[in-house]
Order: structure tokens, then sequence, then C-alpha cells
């Protein structure tokens, strides 16, 4: 059954299953070459799954990724989804000094606009790692050209998240729009229900529950991301992990494929940019 009259963003990070941040301790940067790369042949799987529900999604890809499969990037712009940008080297933005991240999302940009030939006007920090300590970032963004950032999560984490930031969409000052992948409030705090590990490891039911919450009492569209690693099942096993890093990057892989299924049967979906670029233009006063 369909969320009544809301259209959802789907969106999905572009990076393989060496590079997420929680394996930076076991896998040195400078061996990702050498890594057995799998995100051609999932994203391929991932554009099927859409072209057959005739879904629109967001691709936050990797500057590195793009660089190294240039006809990833092709595929996606020539489906008719939106090519957006999740920085060059996936380093967290909380770790870059503002000439570095600069320098990493400037670079990501034009490279992915050289490659996909569109404008890139979306970005997403690694790890949603803009929040209380580098807010500085965002008028980074919008110095570099970008429109919008989906970059902080309004939650407690371990590893990121801004609780005190609003919920939904809203515009900065420097002209930037900041959309937060979705929560739920309850119990006086915001919960987790957009995807990433969460979706893998709660029941699909509750997920469900919860985005049509979102919908239905918050009126407002969901922003929702997976990454193409979580749909791969046999991804080469990390030796030598913590078991909380275990649980977390491989807890019920090899249902995710069907879960999502279900969730773009589920729901209505679409890009980010037309989604809230085009909400925030048509909520301009006029000329």
């Amino acid at each position: 059954m369909l969320a009544p009259a809301i259209t959802n963003a789907l969106t999905i990070d572009v990076e393989d299953y060496f590079q997420v941040s929680a394996f930076a301790p076991y896998i040195r940067r400078d061996e990702w070459d050498a890594r057995e790369c799998r995100v051609e042949r999932n994203v391929e799987r991932i554009l099927a799954m859409l072209a057959a529900r005739d879904v629109k999604a967001t691709f936050f890809t990797l500057g590195w990724i793009a660089e190294r499969y240039p006809h990833v990037v092709r595929d996606i712009v020539a489906q008719g989804h939106e090519l957006a940008s999740h920085g060059y080297g996936h380093e967290r933005a909380s770790d870059l000094s503002p000439e570095a991240f600069r320098e990493d999302v400037t670079r990501a940009k034009r490279l992915l606009e050289d490659l996909g030939g569109v404008a890139v006007q979306g970005y997403r920090a690694p790890s949603f790692s803009i929040g209380t300590g580098n807010l500085w970032a965002l008028d980074e963004l919008a110095r570099a050209g970008y429109r919008y950032s989906s970059s902080i999560y309004p939650i407690r984490h371990d590893h990121y998240g801004m609780p005190e930031s609003p919920r939904f969409a809203y515009p900065l000052d420097s002209g930037l729009l900041e959309v937060p992948v979705t929560t739920v409030r309850m119990f006086n705090r915001n919960l987790p229900s957009s995807g990433g590990g969460y979706f893998r490891l709660l029941p699909y039911a509750l997920s469900r529950w919860m985005l049509r919450r979102v919908n239905r009492e918050d009126r407002e569209s969901a922003v929702f991301y997976f990454h193409p690693w979580e749909i791969d099942a046999g991804q080469p096993r990390i030796p030598g992990i913590d078991a909380k890093t275990r649980f977390r990057h491989y807890v019920n892989i090899p249902r995710v494929e069907t879960r999502l299924q279900q969730l773009l049967a589920d729901f209505r979906w679409g890009r980010m940019d037309r989604i809230f670029l085009d909400r925030a233009e048509r909520a301009l006063p006029a000329a």
C-alpha cells in the first residue's frame, strides 16, 4: 500500500565495503587499490532493481570510485538518477581542516561533473560527519557551489550525530539547504528510521511503520539511505576486526535486497533534488 501522496527520497552512498569508516583501523588507505572492488556489480544490481519499479534515486558517489569506474557514473546519469557527491576519498569531514575539506569536496564535484555531464548539487559527508564541532563545513559547501547537504544526522550515536538539530530540511544563511536523513520522534528523543545498519538490524515491519509515521503524522518526505555493499552477501570478510564492528557491518546482509524490494513497493520514491530543491524554489516569494 503506497504512503498517501508523499514522495520520499531514496539515496545510495556509493562506496565499497573496504572504504567504510569502521574498517579504517584495519584497512590502510594505500591498500584500497589492491582490494577486490565489487561496487560495479552492486550498483548494476541496484540500477536494475530501480528500473523494474520505475524509481529514480540520488546516488552520493565517491570521487575515488568515479575516477576508477567512470561507467558507473555514466550509467547512473543515463538512467535518470541524480548524481551527487560523497566527497573524494571517504575521509570524515570532522577529521579534515577547512582547507583539506575544501579541496576534497571541490575535487569530487569537478570530477563527477566532468564524467557525468550534469551539475552536482548535493553532498553527503562520510559517516554524517558534520556536526557541532565543524559547522564551518556547511559554509565551505556553499562556497564550492553545492546547493544542498545531507550530512547532519539528528540522533545520538557513538560515531556521529547532532540530536539538537532540526529533523527536517532547513535553509542556512549561506543559501545551502540541509536535508537530514530521517528520524522518528518518540519517547522525547529522535530515533533512526532511515536505513543503514538500523534497516538491517530492525524487523522490516518496524522500519516500514516508522517511515509511515513520518509521512502520515509529520506530513514530511523521508530520506532513506543504503550502500551498495549492503546487498552483497558475497563480499570478502575482513579478518581481525572487533566483534562490535563485525556485527554492525555484516548483520542481516543476506536479507537486505528482499527488504529493499518490499520498501520500493510500499512507498513512493524520488530524487533528492526534485523533492527538496524544487520544493524550496516553490516556497520563494514571487519576484
